[in-house]
């Protein structure tokens, strides 16, 4: 039996700034995150890269943005920009 059931599946939300524009209705969000190193006990800056969608293609290079996961939309596009902080 397929039953539905109305509970809400909480989204990831990261803090980034756009890298690039130049993809029609896509952007690169550069997300920074302090890491701590196993021996020698100092944190050091890791930033990953991640593809998200912007419809109107409101965001440009520079901006501080958030970014939620969703559906897949692309190959490596997961990613939704949700405001401009």
């Amino acid at each position: 039996m397929n039953k539905k059931d109305n509970t809400q599946i909480k989204k990831r939300r990261l803090q980034g700034v756009v890298t690039s524009d130049k993809m029609a209705k896509t952007r690169v969000v550069a997300v920074s995150r302090l890491k701590r190193h196993r021996k020698y006990q100092k944190y050091y800056r890791v930033t990953t890269k991640f593809k998200a969608h912007d419809e109107a293609n409101e965001f440009h290079a520079g901006d501080t943005v958030i970014i939620e996961e969703g559906r897949p939309r692309s190959k490596e596009k997961r990613w939704a920009i949700i405001k401009k902080i």
